[in-house]
């Protein structure tokens, strides 16, 4: 009969209960986390802590030799008179995926001498790792990985005081070893080589730099080695010829391992995972990689690897995940990669490779994340591709394929990305009628030719973010219908046919509540842009101050391993005066830009309170007339502001001085008058700012303004002859008084006479000039 715990220990394990507090959050990480202490107690049959959940005893003598409370939701510091370190008897420890508070691991570990298995992984322990943790000589697991704070996104503890061979020099029967985003900084110290029992080692995210050992290769016993994220650490695969190596998982992503992938890698017959993504690597993929047929994750991203893709990649029929992303690789998609029936990622993007994609891919109904982006993939996508209905992410785009996109029974979408490619037909029927797509995030049509109306039901995509169909020749109205959509933030609608007036009514309420960014650019809108209505763009009030990009995440797992896809949106705009494409959208970015249309009227004066948080403004190319509201002044983030090419009239407002993000500003081509502002911003700006405003005087222009505070008053002037001098000032013209009586008659007659000469020769002139700019900018890509 097993004895009963002792009671010193029993009590000391409830004061170690008693020291936390117990909150789901701080094992948040694990979905199967839960309180293991709750099931401690001294009363009942539950007396016996050896009978309590987590707690495990010698069956000879009753003492505590295991205590499991990894995902226990424990809340709260270990200090060093922990009644924790009275369980001298302890064997095997684990805390792992906790909160323990920022605090230090106690110099007191050492006290449990004759730990065997020590867990502290991804509990928020901080600062240094104790010198007495070298002395737990017993030690065959060993896991300090993981601490990392997510407030400040870092890593919380450091080994500075200890190096990495003295912390391992007495483990001598170590063998898994985890110190992972442990702050080292150091070369990967060669003692590693002699540690024959060693059968896991994870050094990555550790600042380990230098040439890596290679003898730490033929460790006899070696089957996982990770050292990825340590971008300064260097070095190269092996010759595995004349070794049986039992590595089963060698990851190096992100590291600067450089050469060519050795043919005798396909020796490696244990191998499950191979990650050398962003590294070094160039040479061609070796035949015999096909060897390897029991890979399950093979990685080979971000490197110079060119050739074709070896035919033996059919032998994978494991495979769940493939990812050749960013090489120089050529020729065609092998046809063997349609074996591959248990893949979930195939990533064979930015590459070189040719030819149409095979119907063989329809086999492949496991896929989730299929990208074949910026190819030479060319002729009829085809239309079995649609028939996966496990794809949450398709990107095909920046290639020359060209057929229907049919989407409709594509029901685990998140992501589509057809963009620059040839597709020229409308969008299919299904999607007007009974697509729900309520899982899509993101559509990109863009640099297309697809025509006709925007699909209504994408109002019913409720999750949708992005939607760009920037260069196309839809033909269709401004969808006020997405206005509901609760998370749009960019809405792309540039360089089509759209046509017609945003109405502006007390009943229209165009909502999009976080709409960021609005591209409504070289169509052919008409009447006054309805500003007012869109009262409720809260997102343009905001100044997001944060640093990440406009993107979409999902994680899945993969066999053993957990695959986290984050696909950052992209879009094409003009932004300080140039076309530039944006691989990336910073989260604080706010844009709106309505140029190359026929809007008119007035710009509102509300601006200034409506849309705060702007960044870039765009109005240029349509024919608003009125002044340029000081309101402007209160955009304080704004940094591109172009109101060229329109018919304003006044002056340049003072409080645009006050702008001191103004990167760009552009005015010219209207009717303003007046002295451009000086001092701060406005002393950057280019005379070509301001040029075709024959009103304006002052820097940057040639036309000074003329000040005298000792001239003589200007003489009187008749109301007649104001009028009429005043109708000379609608068409630019400023006529000078010479004198007064017949010189004054005279003067006007000659005034009028040449103002009307001029005024059909400036009707004519850039009148003319005005329709070929806007039929050139609405020219599409044949």
């Amino acid at each position: 009969m097993q004895p009963l715990c002792h009671y010193d220990e029993s009590s000391a394990l409830l004061q170690f209960k008693e020291s936390f507090i117990i909150n789901k959050s701080a094992s948040s990480g694990d979905p199967f986390a839960y309180p293991k202490v709750n099931s401690w107690t001294l009363e009942g049959e539950s007396s016996d802590c050896c009978s309590w959940d987590g707690v495990s005893c010698d069956e000879d003598t009753g003492h505590v030799i295991g205590l499991d409370l990894s995902s226990s939701c424990l809340y709260g510091s270990i200090n060093s008179n922990s009644s924790l370190f009275r369980l001298v008897h302890l064997q095997s420890l684990n805390l792992a995926h906790n909160h323990f508070n920022y605090s230090q691991i106690p110099s007191q570990v050492g006290n449990l001498s004759r730990l065997t298995y020590l867990n502290l992984s991804s509990s928020v322990f901080s600062g240094e790792i104790p010198f007495e943790v070298s002395k737990l000589s017993q030690l065959s697991s060993l896991d300090m990985g993981g601490n990392f704070d997510l407030s400040s996104e870092r890593y919380l503890l450091q080994l500075t005081e200890l190096s990495l061979t003295s912390l391992v020099g007495n483990l001598t029967h170590i063998e898994n070893l985890d110190v992972s985003g442990v702050s080292i900084i150091s070369t990967v110290p060669n003692i590693f080589a002699n540690l024959s029992t060693l059968r896991s080692l994870y050094l990555h995210d550790c600042g380990m730099y230098g040439e890596f050992p290679i003898g730490i290769f033929k460790l006899p016993n070696l089957r996982v080695l990770d050292v990825k994220y340590n971008k300064n650490l260097t070095g190269s695969l092996p010759d595995f010829e004349y070794w049986r190596s039992p590595l089963e998982e060698m990851i190096f992503a992100d590291t600067s391992f450089s050469g060519e992938l050795p043919a005798s890698m396909g020796n490696l017959g244990s191998l499950i995972a191979l990650s050398i993504r962003g590294c070094n690597f160039s040479g061609s993929i070796p035949y015999s990689i096909g060897n390897l047929t029991n890979l399950i994750y093979l990685e080979l991203s971000n490197n110079s690897l060119a050739g074709n893709i070896p035919s033996s990649i059919g032998n994978f029929i494991q495979l769940a995940f493939l990812g050749l992303y960013d090489n120089q690789l050529s020729g065609p998609i092998p046809f063997g990669l349609a074996n591959l029936t248990q893949l979930i990622v195939l990533s064979l993007g930015s590459n070189r490779l040719t030819g149409p994609i095979p119907f063989g891919l329809m086999n492949l109904t496991q896929l989730h994340i299929l990208n074949l982006e910026a190819n030479e993939f060319q002729g009829q996508l085809p239309i079995s591709i649609f028939n996966l209905k496990n794809l949450i992410l398709l990107n095909i785009s920046n290639n020359s394929l060209s057929g229907t996109v049919l989407i409709c029974n594509m029901t685990s979408l998140l992501i589509l990305d057809v963009s620059d490619n040839y597709f020229s037909s409308s969008l299919p029927q299904c999607l007007h009628n009974s697509f729900q797509g309520s899982k899509l995030r993101m559509i990109s049509l863009r640099e297309n030719k697809f025509r006709g109306l925007l699909p209504r039901s994408w109002a019913n995509c409720t999750m949708l973010e992005t939607i760009d169909v920037s260069n196309n020749q839809f033909n269709d109205t401004f969808p006020t219908w997405l206005g509901s959509l609760p998370h749009l933030k960019l809405l792309m609608l540039r360089s089509n046919k759209f046509y017609g007036q945003i109405l502006e009514s007390p009943e229209t309420n165009y909502e999009f509540p976080n709409l960021q960014i609005l591209d409504l650019s070289y169509n052919r809108f008409t009447g006054k842009f309805p500003l007012n209505s869109f009262r409720n763009w809260n997102a343009l009030k905001l100044d997001n101050k944060h640093l990440t990009y406009i993107h979409a995440e999902t994680l899945f797992r993969v066999e053993l391993y957990y695959w986290f896809e984050n696909y950052d949106y992209s879009m094409k705009i003009t932004n300080k005066g140039v076309d530039i494409v944006y691989h990336k959208v910073q989260e604080f970015f706010r844009a709106i830009d309505i140029s190359s249309n026929m809007f008119v009227g007035e710009i509102p004066e509300s601006i200034g309170d409506l849309l705060t948080g702007l960044h870039m403004l765009n109005l240029s190319n349509n024919i608003l007339t009125g002044h340029i509201p000081p309101s402007l002044g209160n955009l304080t983030t704004l940094e591109s502001l172009d109101l060229s090419q329109n018919r304003l009239s006044g002056e340049i407002p003072p409080q645009l001085a006050q702008l001191t993000f103004l990167e760009w500003f552009n005015v010219s081509h209207n009717n303003l008058t007046g002295s451009i502002p000086q001092g701060k911003q406005f002393n950057t700006f280019e005379s070509s700012s301001f040029e075709g405003n024959l009103g304006l005087c002052g820097n940057p222009l040639s036309n000074k303004c003329w000040v005298s505070d000792s001239s003589p008053p200007p003489p009187l002037i008749s109301k007649q002859s104001q009028d009429c001098i005043g109708s000379l000032f609608e068409f630019g013209w400023k006529i000078v008084l010479v004198g007064y009586g017949f010189g004054l008659i005279i003067g006007v007659i000659i005034g009028n006479i040449v103002a009307i000469k001029k005024h059909d020769w400036l009707m004519k002139t850039f009148g003319m000039r005005q329709q070929i700019r806007r039929n050139m900018r609405i020219k599409h890509r044949n």
